[in-house]
């Protein structure tokens, strides 16, 4: 059970044991980065609770001690942590994370929108940015220009709702945010069946009937002429609702050979999509593409 979201199993958010006061406040994000002339994968997980929010920043899922932990006080406005930097090693690479975020702007969750930034370097090269503040960012590292090779390759989000469950999120590469709206109705009049619809940009362009049957599935749908595969599990919200959240998954490129996914039908436990993919994905060709979008949907009373 995680004790805080900055505690060294935070972005173990995959985890069922996980409690929705804990998780709800996390969004993290995998990019595919280039350390020297060698493939790495970086992890910022953004993170909120009752007194601090920040984010994480580590390399290759290393140890603790060798990743940024930025925890800012929400209650003290001139938090001398809201700008700053950090440095870390690892593998012998000197990585440094510059930040400033006393400007930032949050719409909802952990995560800010605008007025912002995150620079992670290392030897002057620039691994990831992240915010809209390229001018600020520039200056403080007395370069030109950011030019960078980081891939988005999976985010994973906790979103809340009783029967309409929303976010935004790019789904292709064409950089275009799309308005994702699951809603799902599992208590039902007699004779009637669950059922669970997915619109994106206000289109329906997924719906299941008959989900007291059909709880666990997978289909493909088409948002900016590029096929999704969409996978749903909803077995907790209708059989087990004490554990409190559904998941749902997003993934691009879905017509490659995914033999770690197997047959949803055989999956015994709602994290074991979350589990593999996210592992797997790791341990497969760096030359795979595609991107994995994460939904873990909590019922609020």
């Amino acid at each position: 059970m995680l004790e805080t979201c900055f505690s060294e199993h935070a972005v173990q958010v995959a985890d069922v044991s996980v409690s929705s006061s804990t998780t709800q406040n996390l969004v993290t994000c995998v990019y595919r980065i280039k350390l020297g002339d060698v493939s790495r994968f970086l992890t910022i997980t953004w993170c909120k609770n009752k007194m601090d929010q920040g984010f994480i920043v580590e390399m290759d899922h290393a140890l603790p001690q060798h990743a940024c932990v930025v925890a800012m006080n929400r209650w003290l406005v001139r938090d001398r942590k809201m700008q700053g930097c950090k440095a870390f090693d690892h593998e012998g690479h000197r990585i440094q994370v510059f930040w400033d975020l006393c400007s930032a702007k949050y719409v909802c969750g952990p995560e800010p929108q605008e007025h912002f930034y995150i620079l992670v370097v290392c030897k002057a090269k620039v691994l990831l940015f992240l915010g809209d503040m390229v001018k600020e960012a520039c200056m403080r590292i007395k370069a030109k220009c950011l030019e960078m090779e980081a891939k988005l390759l999976s985010r994973q989000e906790h979103i809340f709702g009783r029967k309409q469950f929303a976010t935004k999120a790019q789904l292709s590469l064409t950089g275009t945010t799309h308005s994702i709206m699951i809603e799902c109705h599992t208590q039902v009049r007699e004779g009637e069946h669950p059922h669970l619809s997915i619109r994106v940009d206000r289109k329906t362009l997924l719906r299941v009937d008959q989900l007291d049957w059909k709880f666990r599935g997978n289909q493909t749908i088409w948002v900016d002429g590029v096929p999704l595969e969409v996978f749903w599990d909803v077995h907790n919200w209708l059989f087990n609702p004490s554990v409190g959240y559904a998941i749902f998954m997003f993934q691009t490129n879905p017509f490659m050979e995914k033999p770690w996914l197997k047959d949803v039908s055989s999956c015994n436990r709602i994290s074991e999509w979350a589990d593999n993919s996210a592992f797997k994905e790791m341990e497969e060709p760096l030359s795979t593409g595609g991107f994995s979008l994460f939904l873990y949907a909590w019922k609020s009373e």
